[in-house]
């Protein structure tokens, strides 16, 4: 279609003003012209004329509406007015913008909407079809509006719709737009700032507590708010990662980020581990001396990375470094040295018992006499993951299995404790399981997770068990085993102690050890290698820098038989002090300071001065100062040295008499 400039209508002023053939070349010419062939009908308004927009109003006529000489000459006239570089790419570009925003206004929109533009597009292409085959498009659109029930007049609306367009945009113009252009509704920014502030808390208060709140502060300071809803719109129009870490906070967020999938394929069996502690949901019975204690044991576990099968496992009361000292002796023991291990950053596992001389979270640097760990010796090369992250330390996906399989197993019915406050079982702690039988649950439990088939990870690929893909790869594997003396080193955790300097003695939970070789290694620090389980037992001792010295027995068994049993007791006495400090915090009701405030509100009385009946006149003495105390004291002195003297001569007469 030609435009005339970027209006592909044309005036009676345009017409006359081109002189084109069969047509006045005078405007009154041509609305003679148009008033006697009757060119203005309400049937042909959009399709062969339309009312002129702007100022002067008037009428607009299409090209196809002038005779067929007049129709070419236009044209090429037309052509020729449309020659301006600078006109035409400003039209392109305005063409492109509006057929972005057609399409982009289209995606948009739900499917019902997008079905009615589709049924739109269907009608119009009919009629079309009809033109293109020599129908009159007047006919064309009463035959296709009687077909499909629609009426000319909607057909019409729609050909309004695209004129101008390509076909190829027609879907998209067809599309509704019932939203109109409104003017945003005015919140004074103070109560914006009130309202966002409120809502935007980690208590997350709802939407309606914090609008009835604005409420009364808008009352008091004369504001006129917009309604909750039309807030409530624009508070979600925010970033929704603003709004979750404002209100659940930061790890919330992160979860909003996708996490990174790792392909444990590129390591072989044994070659990196990971390892973290779980705390069971169940009350187990646990003996302590001569006493029982209902706790929520804590399980210890090493996993091979690219099966996912569990090594090795300890339980204990706690986490603690022990226990992960011997989960990892377990796995040493039955498998071989892994070359890589990822931990958990917390105190138990970055204990120097374990890592020493590895920087980690808490000091990022290692101290001069500070030992090396059980892995630095063992040539294991470690590194620091997040706690609570699953995605940096695949075990918290097998967490999850033993929360499900084991804490909810028959055996434990009555004891399960349910996975928060919030979620108690009704039969909650009803009993508790004796540890034995805790310990043979898991034990079963951990088996068959392992070897239970039909894995979905990248290695199992839906058919293997952790057991068969571990198996597998392990025999194709270069594995390296321990020798007797590294198993000595993980077999018995190392603590730096200095040697006493009096005698040579190192002195651990109350025994005492001794060797010749110690008399040389007085004051010094020294390492120890021993076994907790037994105190009593002989020591191994070495230099900080890791050399063996020898071998030290136990001379004085005076204290602790089991380490383990001396931690559990200093547990213990800890939790009694806590509960005392508590009792005595829950009697203290008042704080100091209101304890002050309370005494100093009462009212004060002052003391009458006191009269004595008898008085008598000052005498100074006759030395002043500390002169006269001085000499006071030395006549004291002296005479009780002269008493001392003859008490001594006394004796010596009594004595030579008895000679």
């Amino acid at each position: 279609m030609v435009t005339v400039g970027q209006r592909p209508w044309l005036t009676m002023t345009e017409i006359a003003a081109l002189r084109l053939p069969d047509m006045p070349e005078t405007q009154q010419g041509v609305l003679k012209k148009i008033t006697a062939e009757n060119w203005i009908t309400p049937e042909s308004e959009g399709q062969a004329w339309r009312r002129r927009e702007g100022q002067g109003g008037g009428y607009e006529f299409a090209l196809t509406i002038l005779p067929l000489r007049a129709q070419i000459e236009a044209a090429r006239s037309l052509q020729g007015l449309s020659r301006d570089p600078v006109a035409a790419a400003e039209s392109e570009t305005i063409g492109k913008r509006k057929r972005t925003a057609l399409w982009k206004h289209f995606d948009t929109l739900p499917d019902k909407l997008k079905d009615k533009a589709r049924n739109a597009y269907r009608i119009l292409d009919a009629v079309e079809a009809l033109v293109n085959a020599g129908q009159r498009k007047y006919v064309a659109m009463m035959l296709i509006a009687s077909q499909e029930r629609v009426s000319m007049r909607t057909i019409q609306l729609w050909y309004k719709r695209v004129r101008g367009l390509n076909k190829c945009d027609w879907l998209a113009a067809l599309a509704p737009n019932y939203a109109k252009p409104s003017e945003r509704v005015h919140c004074p920014g103070e109560a914006w700032d009130i309202l966002r502030s409120d809502y935007l808390r980690r208590e997350s208060p709802t939407f309606a507590s914090c609008y009835a709140r604005l409420v009364k502060v808008a009352e008091e300071r004369g504001w006129t708010l917009p309604s909750r809803r039309t807030l409530l719109a624009r508070m979600n129009a925010s970033p929704v990662g603003m709004r979750v870490h404002q209100r659940e906070g930061e790890d919330k967020l992160k979860a909003l980020y996708p996490a990174q999938r790792r392909d444990h394929s590129v390591f072989h069996a044994l070659e990196a581990v990971n390892a973290d502690g779980h705390k069971f949901d169940v009350f187990v019975e646990w003996p302590i001396g001569n006493e029982t204690r209902i706790v929520r044991p804590v399980l210890v576990g090493f996993q091979d990375i690219y099966s996912g099968k569990i090594l090795s496992w300890r339980i204990d009361i706690s986490e603690n470094k022990e226990s992960v000292r011997l989960a990892f002796g377990d796995m040493v023991e039955k498998y071989g040295i892994p070359k890589l291990c990822y931990l958990d950053n917390g105190r138990n596992f970055a204990s120097k018992w374990l890592t020493g001389g590895v920087p980690n979270r808490y000091r990022f640097k290692v101290l001069n006499d500070e030992p090396l760990g059980i892995m630095p010796q063992l040539g294991v090369e470690v590194h620091w993951t997040k706690p609570y992250s699953g995605q940096s330390k695949p075990i918290e996906r097998a967490w999850r299995d033993f929360a499900s399989d084991i804490a909810k197993h028959p055996a434990f019915a009555g004891a399960y404790t349910g996975a928060n406050p919030t979620a108690k079982p009704e039969n909650y702690a009803s009993k508790a399981v004796p540890l034995d039988r805790f310990i043979a649950v898991v034990s079963q439990g951990i088996a068959d997770h392992n070897a239970r088939t039909g894995r979905r990870s990248d290695v199992c690929k839906g058919k293997y068990s952790f057991d068969q893909v571990f198996e597998e790869s392990y025999r194709r594997s270069v594995i390296t085993k321990a020798t007797e003396e590294q198993r000595r080193l993980w077999l018995l955790p190392a603590e730096q102690i200095t040697v006493s300097r009096r005698d040579g003695v190192i002195e651990i939970e109350g025994n005492r050890y001794w060797a010749e070789f110690l008399e040389e290694h007085r004051g010094t620090k020294v390492v120890v290698r021993l076994d907790p389980q037994d105190l009593q037992a002989d020591i191994h001792v070495y230099r900080s820098s890791g050399v063996y010295l020898g071998a030290a027995k136990c001379v004085a068994k005076t204290g602790f038989a089991d380490k383990d049993a001396a931690r559990r007791h200093q547990q213990a006495r800890k939790e009694f002090i806590r509960a005392n400090k508590l009792q005595g915090e829950a009697a203290k009701r008042l704080s100091d300071e209101e304890l002050a405030a309370v005494f100093a509100s009462l009212p004060k009385e002052e003391e009458p001065p006191l009269e004595s009946a008898v008085t008598r006149m000052f005498t100074a003495p006759q030395v002043q100062g500390n002169t006269a105390l001085a000499t006071q004291f030395m006549a004291e002195a002296d005479a009780q040295e002269i008493e001392e003297e003859e008490e001594n001569e006394n004796i010596l007469r009594f004595l030579q008499r008895d000679r």
